[in-house]
């Protein structure tokens, strides 16, 4: 059976790279139906591109039959409301990152969700990320024995980017500030890797631009366990190249080209994207899984894995619930950055 598709918002870019890879598909592709936007604009925009109907409402966008699950690309501050008209219809949801502004707006997804009982997933394209994965299963087997700390990098280079500056991303009302936006990306990686960790202290402060806040940030996360989870990130970054590095009992991970600033420019000649080290051994594994050549294809990965999540062949990517802690970890990196001190994650 073809799945229906809405769209319930449009102000997040990745949806239209989602679209673009699902118009390509030659066999088993979705139905894109129709959209709804507050911005009638982009909903225009979408007819014009996809051929899809524009509704003038999300209620009435949910109330249609041919609409199996709906994909939620609005601004953050709308969220909450958009998951709730969506479960209460039934649908599939996949929601973009993050979850939600606050806490009291993610608890209203997880509760709406569950009373519902309606599949949703947030769309995180680093624990689809074949490099992130195949991170998570060499930590997975034992071999490297316990993990002391974990360290990844993130960044864009946001302050190249025309007018990204009077951009919904980056006024608080709809989207809180580039930390909470992007950074949450790394936060929700570390949680995805180790768990929740017991505590975290953080400095986030803007540096380049007033109009552009929270560009600049560094939070060190505790676990029960004792090991540091280190999240560094620069909106102001124009290259890079090591993205992740997990020093561990017997061993060391070390990822490259993972982010924006490392994959999108030209790279030193046998570049490396993953390699790990154990004790004992001669010399560096080097992992066959090739880098992304750019950063849009490693969005464009998440097409087919959110497709296979509407037909209901894999599993949530990420879970309401994981969605509320990936927040409540990342607020806690604001609490810490305005006290001055450590914070504990409840």
């Amino acid at each position: 059976m073809t799945i229906g598709i809405g769209i319930l918002g449009l102000a997040h870019g990745h949806i239209a790279t989602y679209c673009r890879r699902w118009a390509a598909m030659t066999s088993d592709a979705p139905s894109l139906a129709t959209v709804w936007d507050h911005d009638r604009t982009r909903a225009d925009e979408a007819h014009d591109t996809w051929g899809m109907a524009a509704c003038e409402s999300a209620e009435a966008l949910c109330r249609r039959d041919n609409i199996q699950g709906v994909i939620i690309g609005a601004e953050t501050s709308l969220h909450a409301e958009l998951v709730e008209i969506a479960a209460a219809a039934g649908k599939t949801i996949v929601l973009q990152k993050p979850i939600a502004l606050t806490l009291e707006q993610a608890d209203r997804i997880v509760a709406a969700v569950d009373r519902h009982q309606v599949p949703f997933t947030l769309a995180w394209q680093m624990r689809i990320d074949p490099q992130n994965l195949r991170i998570k299963q060499l930590l997975a087997d034992g071999g490297f024995g316990r993990v002391f700390m974990v360290r990844r990098r993130h960044g864009l280079p946001t302050h190249q980017w025309k007018d990204f500056d009077k951009s919904w991303h980056v006024r608080p009302e709809l989207n809180r500030g580039m930390w909470a936006d992007d950074a949450a990306h790394a936060i929700d990686f570390m949680l995805w890797l180790l768990g929740k960790p017991r505590s975290v202290m953080a400095e986030i402060d803007t540096l380049h631009n007033p109009s552009v806040p929270d560009d600049h940030g560094v939070a060190i996360f505790r676990y029960p366990d004792g090991a540091f989870a280190e999240v560094a990130c620069s909106f102001v970054c124009s290259a890079g190249e090591n993205t992740t590095e997990v020093v561990c009992e017997r061993g060391t991970i070390i990822q490259n080209f993972g982010d924006v600033p490392s994959a999108n420019i030209p790279r030193p000649p046998g570049g490396i994207g993953l390699k790990w080290f154990k004790t004992g051994d001669a010399g560096w594994t080097i992992e066959d899984i090739a880098s992304p050549s750019n950063h849009g294809q490693r969005i464009a990965a998440l097409a087919p894995a959110i497709l296979e999540f509407f037909q209901g062949r894999r599993p949530a990517i990420a879970t309401a619930e994981e969605g509320r802690t990936a927040l409540e970890m990342t607020l806690a990196c604001h609490r810490s950055s305005e006290l001055g001190r450590r914070v504990e994650i409840a």
